[in-house]
């Protein structure tokens, strides 16, 4: 014999009360005065215009029938045409529904709204467009942020700036005196008041490192197999190499196998001439995995490599073939680009094309063509005339250009061009092998 399982534990069914006495009143609706606008602009309708067809019904007088016989001038000889083209200085009387339209809709919040209706809030056009959840304090600082904010880019608009050559030349001479004149003391932490300078340097392009091109890599998580807390001096020399599988483009990360192996290699690397012959022995890079490119940035104006040099050398650099110390000062080498990476999911069925398990790595002297294209850039900062030189081989060369000429595999010149611009994957930015 089977029983039925009850859901509940009491042998009765509960039942709760409502213990609320009713309302002493009857409910009421109370008419409060509010502006419309509060809770709907005209722009909210803007993309329900723009995708609701129009049906265009066009007659013999588009829509605008036009009775020319009413006009008696248009049919005399020496008629007076008054009515239709009035007296400039003396315009007729413009009726008062029509006086808005002569308004200028920025001024105004509410510009298509006519005079102000009695018993309507009028909103202000400083009071700024929030969500109705922010707290009230903080619309106060916004909106009296904004209208200092307006109020100074009015008196900017205002004042006429002179960008002539002789008021550039002026604004650049007195810079330079400003700085001479001021003292460490009165500077000042632009977002920390509390700090103050404690050593002054001026600042220069680093003609040692300027020929060659920098990338910045920021990595999701730590490279290589060791926890965050164990230091690794291998991450200042690994080693990136594009990879492509089934289509795919990535970077394979190789690391050396011991902390004495990098550090050696540093030091080496640090010690070395670019003339010097190749190393008997080379450096051996293993692979620890692959990563992907998540983001990259052509352009970094915001983020330069900066080395600080007091300009002291010892004796033994006085004694020895290396070039004599450079002044004091922060010599800069701007990033070409900047890379976001994150760990690449490991397939087992993916097929290689011709995956590394460990790089021999070795330098070879430079080529006459890349020797000159190192001058070429070095130029940039060494010689004082590189900017005329510069000028006078962009207009050669747009005296040489034909719109006409196709590029290459048959594609326009442009086009090629402009297709580099956009980075799709890590062997268009490393190149392949």
């Amino acid at each position: 014999m089977s029983f039925k399982k009850s859901k509940l534990d009491l042998l009765i069914r509960v039942r709760y009360s409502n213990p609320l006495p009713s309302p002493p009143c009857p409910p009421k609706l109370l008419n409060i005065p509010t502006d419309p606008m509060r809770y709907a602009r005209p722009e909210f309708l803007d993309e329900i215009a723009a995708s609701t067809p129009l049906p265009m019904v066009v007659d013999g007088e588009l829509g605008m029938p036009l009775d020319l016989s009413q006009w008696d001038c248009l049919w005399e000889e020496n008629g007076d045409d008054s009515e239709l083209n009035p007296d400039p200085k003396q315009p007729p009387k413009l009726d008062p529904r029509d006086q808005f339209l002569l308004g200028d809709p920025a001024s105004t919040a509410t510009p298509f709204l006519g005079p102000s209706t009695p018993g309507l809030s009028t909103p202000s056009a400083s009071m700024p467009h929030v969500a109705w959840l922010r707290k009230t304090e903080y619309l106060s600082r916004e909106g009296s942020s904004r209208t200092a904010l307006s109020q100074d880019l009015k008196q900017n608009k205002d004042s006429l700036i002179d960008i002539s050559r002789d008021a550039q030349l002026r604004d650049i001479d007195a810079s330079f005196a400003a700085i001479e004149n001021s003292g460490l003391a009165s500077l000042r932490h632009p977002t920390k008041p509390d700090l103050t300078a404690v050593e002054e340097f001026e600042i220069f392009p680093d003609a040692e490192i300027w020929a060659n091109a920098y990338d910045l890599f920021r990595f999701s998580e730590r490279p290589g197999d060791r926890p965050p807390e164990v230091d690794d001096p291998r991450l200042d020399c690994a080693v990136l190499r594009p990879m492509e599988a089934d289509g795919d483009h990535f970077l394979a990360y190789y690391l050396t196998k011991e902390d004495e192996d990098a550090t050696q290699f540093k030091k080496e690397r640090l010690a070395r001439s670019p003339d010097d012959p190749p190393e008997d022995e080379p450096a051996h890079f293993h692979f620890v995995r692959d990563y992907e490119t998540v983001k990259v940035e052509q352009e970094v104006p915001n983020e330069f490599l900066l080395v600080l040099d007091d300009g002291m050398s010892n004796e033994d650099d006085l004694d020895s073939k290396k070039p004599l110390p450079r002044p004091k000062g922060a010599y800069y080498k701007n990033i070409e680009r900047k890379m976001l990476l994150k760990k690449k999911r490991v397939n087992t069925y993916e097929s290689y094309g011709d995956k590394w398990d460990v790089i021999k790595l070795t330098h070879t002297p430079m080529s006459a063509e890349e020797a000159q294209e190192r001058e070429d850039a070095l130029a940039e900062v060494i010689d004082p005339l590189f900017p005329l030189a510069r000028g006078d081989a962009d207009a050669d060369a747009e005296g040489e250009v034909d719109d006409g000429v196709v590029g290459i595999n048959g594609h326009d010149s442009h086009g090629v061009n402009g297709a580099r611009h956009e980075i799709v994957d890590a062997v268009d930015v490393f190149g392949e092998e």
